[in-house]
């Protein structure tokens, strides 16, 4: 069962006016995110998501909260929920949808990923 991804409010900061989200959370994402923010002291400012070389695929998504924005990062605002993605995470992320999905076997955040050409066995990594 697919959640919608597209969501009217949201905004990208520090960007081409032109340029479009290079990541999109569905409201579930948002909704566990701030689920977790909420129990995080200091609430961090917003999260992190970004690709890391590393697994059997070349590359992994990364997630992590922030507490301030970089100098090469975009901003994308969805709700009240700030997004920060550096610019050369953008470059493989564009595209790119987030969403949370609980099942009986596991519970977790899922990429999908268009620009992704290959996966591993394990679904961790990837390659482009």
């Amino acid at each position: 069962m697919a959640t919608a991804a597209v969501n009217p409010t949201v905004e990208v900061v520090n960007a081409p006016a032109t340029a479009s989200a290079p990541v999109v959370l569905t409201p579930a994402a948002v909704t566990k995110v701030k689920e977790i923010m909420a129990t995080q002291d200091p609430v961090p400012a917003g999260l992190r998501i970004g690709v890391v070389g590393g697994g059997c695929s070349g590359f992994q998504y990364s997630m992590s909260f922030e507490n301030a924005a970089g100098m090469m990062d975009k901003i994308v605002r969805v709700d009240d929920l700030k997004v920060f993605v550096d610019a050369t995470s953008a470059m493989y992320l564009n595209g790119c949808t987030v969403d949370y999905v609980e099942t009986l076997e596991a519970a977790g955040f899922k990429f999908e990923n268009p620009q992704v050409k290959s996966t591993c066995g394990c679904g961790s990594s990837f390659s482009v």
